[in-house]
């Protein structure tokens, strides 16, 4: 019987490690970025917090983050360059507690890398200008007129609002 329960409290650790775990093996490792700063130059300009998603690929809780439930007009900016992720009019409330858009502001603002953590296959997104870690992409339907939802940590981002003199009708 103590085996038994041994055996039990590793594979319960070793699953507990793993749900913590925010490293990956990922299918693109070598890209370049535009915005290169080394480990401790991204630790002195960004909260503990945007350090932990955007550099270690981390995640928030569900449902606190600032831009869960914002709705004003205006762009969504990567916390760590300030490049212009998504527009305000993409965004729409797929109820997963982060803030969700269907697409890009440009197809190159952000890339989307392949990632194997946790033992599941998902889509990675970060931006395309320093790599920072957002969140991912899952093509499930949700995010009209794409079918694609980017699920994203609001602490990796910034927002810039639209003034209402500046309300531009297409958006």
């Amino acid at each position: 019987m103590g085996n038994l329960k041994t055996t039990s409290l590793a594979i319960i650790a070793i699953f507990l490690g793993s749900c913590g775990a925010q490293s990956s093996t990922k299918t693109e490792d070598s890209m370049a970025y535009n915005v290169e700063k080394s480990d401790s130059a991204w630790k002195a300009e960004l909260s503990e917090d945007e350090y932990r998603v955007l550099r270690q690929k981390g995640t928030e809780r569900p449902h606190t983050g600032a831009y869960d439930q914002l709705w004003d007009t205006g762009t969504y900016v990567c916390k760590g360059c300030g490049s212009e992720l998504f527009k305000s009019s993409t965004k729409f409330d797929a109820g997963c507690g982060w803030p969700s858009f269907y697409q890009g502001i440009k197809s190159d603002a952000i890339k989307e890398i392949q990632d194997r953590t946790l033992g599941m296959t998902r889509t990675e997104v970060v931006c395309a200008n320093c790599g920072g870690h957002l969140g991912h992409v899952f093509n499930d339907g949700f995010g009209q007129p794409t079918g694609l939802r980017y699920c994203i940590n609001s602490v990796s981002l910034g927002f810039i609002k639209k003034e209402d003199a500046d309300v531009n009708t297409s958006e």
